[in-house]
C-alpha cells in the first residue's frame, strides 16, 4: 500500500518513513502544503498522514482542497496542539482520525490500519483466493490449514495481488505499490519475489494461482474447480 506523509519536521518524516517501510507499506514525502497537493494529484495513496503546521499551505488547507476536488483517500490528521477546536474542525473538514502529537508509533499504525479498513468494501481484514486466505489484521498467510511463513516484503507483495485478483498486474505497477515509485533498482527484483512467494503459495498437483502474463506482468487468478492434469502456467 501507498502511503503520503505530509510532516515538515524532516527528522520525523524520516522516522515514519522508515518505519512505515518497515512495515511494508510504499512511502512518499512531502515538506509542505503545496507539495502535498501537487503529489495527491499525481498519485493514487491508500492513506495520507498529514500534519496540521505546514509551510505554505497549512493541513487544514490541504485537506479542505483535497475533499472539494472529490478526492476521498483516508486522511489522519497529526498537531502538536490538538485542541479540541482543532480537532472538530479536521474533522469537519473530511479528516478520518486524528493524532496528537507526540505519539507512539505503534498507535500510529494501528491507526492506518483502522482507517485503510475502513475507507473501502475491499479492506476487508480477510482477502481469500480459492484456499488461499490471507488475514491483514494477523498479517497471516495460509493455504488450507497450513500457514505460510512469509517476509514483511512477500507479505506485501501478496496483499496487493490479493487485493488485485484476476487483474493483470505490470512489473511497474508492483513495484510503484510494493516497493516504492522511485525505486532505481533493476524491476527484475519483482520477478525474484514472485518466484519467491510462488514457491510458498503453490501445492503440486493443484492449479496454479500466481500466473505469468508473458513480456507483461503478473496476476493471481482465483482457480475454478481443479481438474485433474491442469496445466502449470509457472514462469
Amino acid at each position: 500500500m501507498r502511503i503520503l506523509v505530509v510532516e515538515d519536521e524532516r527528522k520525523l518524516a524520516a522516522f515514519l518513513k522508515h518505519g512505515l517501510e518497515e512495515e511494508s507499506y510504499s512511502v512518499d514525502i512531502a515538506y509542505d502544503g503545496e507539495t502535498a497537493l501537487e503529489l495527491a494529484s499525481q498519485n493514487a495513496y491508500d492513506a495520507i498522514i498529514l500534519d496540521v503546521m505546514l509551510p505554505k499551505l497549512d493541513g487544514f488547507a490541504v485537506l479542505a482542497q483535497l475533499r472539494a476536488r472529490g478526492d476521498t483517500t483516508p486522511v489522519i490528521m497529526l498537531t502538536a496542539r490538538g485542541t479540541p477546536e482543532e480537532r472538530v474542525m479536521g474533522l469537519d473538514l473530511g479528516a478520518d482520525d486524528y493524532l496528537p502529537k507526540p505519539f507512539h508509533f505503534e498507535e500510529l499504525l494501528a491507526r492506518l490500519r483502522s482507517v485503510l479498513r475502513r475507507s473501502s468494501p475491499e479492506r476487508t481484514v480477510r482477502l481469500q483466493c480459492g484456499d488461499l486466505v490471507l488475514d491483514t489484521r494477523a498479517r497471516v498467510a495460509y493455504r488450507g490449514k497450513e500457514e505460510i511463513p512469509l517476509t514483511p516484503r512477500e507479505y506485501a507483495l501478496l496483499e496487493y495481488l490479493m487485493r488485485h485478483k484476476n487483474q493483470t498486474l505490470s512489473r511497474t505497477l508492483i513495484l510503484q505499490h510494493v516497493w516504492h515509485p522511485s525505486f532505481s533498482g533493476d524491476s527484475n527484483i519483482v520477478d525474484v519475489y514472485i518466484k519467491r512467494l510462488r514457491e510458498k503459495i503453490e501445492r503440486p498437483g493443484m492449479p496454479p494461482l500466481l500466473q505469468t502474463v508473458r513480456g507483461f506482468g503478473y496476476r493471481l487468478h482465483e482457480p475454478e474447480e481443479h481438474s485433474p492434469g491442469t496445466p502449470s502456467n509457472s514462469a
